[in-house]
C-alpha cells in the first residue's frame, strides 16, 4: 500500500461499470455524483491514508480500461470530493464545539478557583494550623481543576487539526486516469 515515509499517497481504484456499483450505497437511487460512499470504500480508503502526514500529497490513479469507463471516472470522482468536503465540514464543526468546550471548562475552573483563593481565605483565620492544612489543600484543589482545561487547550488540538488537513486532502486531491488494455 504505502511506504513508512509517505510524502505521496496514491489510492488507485479500477472504473469498471460492474465494480463501480460496489463503490456505493446500493440502497442509494441518486445519479452517480451523488451517491453515499460505502462503508467498503472508505475502509480502503482509510487504509491507505492511515499514515498520511499534514504534508503528504495525495493522488486519486483511476485504471480505466475502456472508454466507456472513463466517462465515469469525472462522477466517480465528484461523489469522493463531495463525501470528503462534508466529512471535512463536519470535522471542522466539531473542532469548533471542542474548542468552545475548552475555553467554557477553563473560565468555570477559573472562577471556581478564584472563589477558593480569593474568597475563602477571607473567611478563615490563617492562624489557625487546621485552616491552613485547609488553604494547602485549596491550593492543590485549584491546580489540578486547572490541570486538565490547560492541558487540553495547549496539547490536544494537533489531532483535529492533522484530520481537517487530511479531509482536505481528500477532497481535492488530484485525479489521475491510467488507461489499459483489456
Amino acid at each position: 500500500m504505502t511506504e513508512a515515509v509517505s510524502d505521496r499517497i496514491n489510492i488507485f481504484l479500477t472504473v469498471d461499470v460492474q465494480i463501480m456499483n460496489t463503490y456505493f450505497n446500493s440502497h442509494d437511487p441518486a445519479p452517480i455524483y451523488k451517491r453515499q460512499l460505502s462503508h467498503a470504500l472508505e475502509e480502503y480508503i482509510a487504509a491507505y491514508i492511515r499514515s498520511a502526514k499534514r504534508y503528504s500529497v495525495i493522488f486519486y490513479k483511476f485504471k480505466c480500461t475502456s472508454e466507456i469507463d472513463k466517462q465515469y471516472a469525472q462522477p466517480l470522482m465528484y461523489a469522493i470530493r463531495r463525501h470528503y468536503s462534508q466529512k471535512k465540514i463536519t470535522r471542522e464543526k466539531e473542532f469548533e464545539k471542542f474548542k468552545k468546550r475548552s475555553w467554557w471548562l477553563l473560565i468555570v475552573s477559573l472562577l471556581v478557583v478564584l472563589v477558593c483563593q480569593g474568597f475563602v481565605p477571607l473567611l478563615i483565620d490563617t492562624e489557625n494550623r487546621l485552616l491552613a492544612a485547609l488553604m494547602n489543600s485549596l491550593d492543590i484543589f485549584s491546580w489540578v481543576l486547572l490541570w486538565r482545561p490547560i492541558d487540553v487547550l495547549l496539547f490536544s488540538w494537533n489531532p483535529h487539526l492533522k484530520d481537517i488537513s487530511i479531509l482536505n486532502k481528500l477532497a481535492t486531491a488530484e485525479l489521475i486516469i491510467i488507461e489499459s488494455e483489456k
